[in-house]
C-alpha cells in the first residue's frame, strides 16, 4: 500500500516511466518481448506500428493497468507488483475514445469523474471549490467552455474527445496516455483535437505524455520521441526525427512507405518506384 505522498511528482529527476526488458505472456505467447521504454517529464512519446505489434499491451502497462509476465515497470517512481495501482492511477491521465458510461452524464460531470477515476459520477462524492473551477478552466481551454450542461449522448465525437481530454487533466496527472485519440474523428475533428494537445503541452510543460496510433497523421506536432514496434518487440526507438524515416516506418510496417514532415507534421504514403 502506497499513499500518495510516495508517488514522485513532476519535478523529480527520476524518469516519469520506465520500462525495462519487459515481457507479458498470454496463453504461452508473448505480446511482448524485451521491451525497455524510458520517458521523463516533458517528453511526448508516440508508440507507432501494425495491428498485433503490442502497442496496447505496452500502453496498459505504462497506465498501470496490468503487470509484466518478465522485466521492470516503474511508474511515477512505484514499482508495478510493489504498490497499490488504485492509488497510482490517480497520477495518469487516460484518454480513449472508448471511454464508456453508464448514465448519459454531462460534460461537466464527465470532466470530474477524471478526480475520482469512475466511469460515472460517485453519488456521495462532491468536488471542493477549486475543484470545479479547475473543471471550468479546463473544458474552456479545450474548446467546450459553451458546453457545460451538454449531455454526452448529444456531442459529436470531436467533442467527446476534446472532453475526454479534460476529464484526463482535472486530477493534475504527471503522466498523460492518449489510446488513439483520433479515432473516428473527420478531418476538421482531427486537426482540431491535435491543435488542442498541442497547445495544452505548451500549457502543461510538466507533463509527461505516451500517444498510441497506427497513422502518423494522427500525431501532434509536439510529439518529441517515437518508438516503433513490431511483433511485440522494439523496433526503434529514439527522438522523432531519427525514428520516423521512410526506411524504419518501412520496415516496421513491412511495406516501401516515404515519410514526409511538413509544418511539425508526419506524412506517409506508399513509395512509388
Amino acid at each position: 500500500m502506497t499513499s500518495s505522498d510516495d508517488v514522485a511528482a513532476p519535478g523529480d529527476t527520476a524518469p516519469v516511466l520506465d520500462v525495462v526488458d519487459a515481457r507479458v505472456t498470454r496463453s504461452g505467447r508473448d505480446l511482448l518481448r524485451d521491451v525497455s521504454l524510458t520517458v521523463r517529464a516533458g517528453e511526448h512519446w508516440a508508440l507507432i506500428g501494425p495491428n498485433g505489434a503490442g502497442k496496447t499491451t505496452l500502453l496498459t502497462l505504462c497506465g498501470a493497468l496490468g503487470h509484466p509476465s518478465g522485466g521492470t515497470v516503474e511508474v511515477l517512481g512505484r514499482r508495478l507488483g510493489r504498490v497499490e495501482l488504485r492509488e497510482l492511477r490517480r497520477h495518469i491521465g487516460h484518454v480513449d475514445p472508448r471511454h464508456r458510461m453508464v448514465r448519459d452524464n454531462t460534460v461537466h460531470e464527465v470532466v470530474l469523474t477524471g478526480l475520482t477515476g469512475s466511469s460515472d459520477p460517485e453519488l456521495r462524492w462532491r468536488p471542493s471549490r477549486e475543484q470545479e473551477e479547475r473543471a471550468d478552466l479546463l473544458r474552456a481551454s479545450v474548446g467546450l467552455e459553451a458546453r457545460r450542461d451538454s449531455r454526452w449522448s448529444l456531442l459529436s465525437q470531436g467533442e467527446r474527445g476534446r472532453a475526454l481530454i479534460a476529464r484526463a487533466l482535472v486530477g493534475e496527472p504527471a503522466l498523460l496516455l492518449l489510446d488513439e485519440p483520433a479515432t473516428g474523428l473527420d478531418v476538421a475533428a482531427r486537426e482540431h483535437l491535435l491543435d488542442t494537445v498541442d497547445l495544452l503541452r505548451r500549457e502543461h510543460p510538466e507533463v509527461a505524455s505516451v500517444t498510441v496510433t497506427h497513422h502518423l497523421e494522427d500525431l501532434p506536432a509536439s510529439t518529441t520521441h517515437a518508438m516503433l514496434l513490431r511483433d511485440g518487440r522494439v523496433f526503434a526507438t529514439g527522438t522523432a526525427d531519427e525514428v520516423l524515416t521512410s526506411e524504419l516506418v518501412s520496415g516496421a510496417f513491412d511495406h516501401p512507405l516515404t515519410i514526409e514532415r511538413l509544418d511539425g507534421r508526419w506524412l506517409a504514403r506508399t513509395r512509388r518506384g
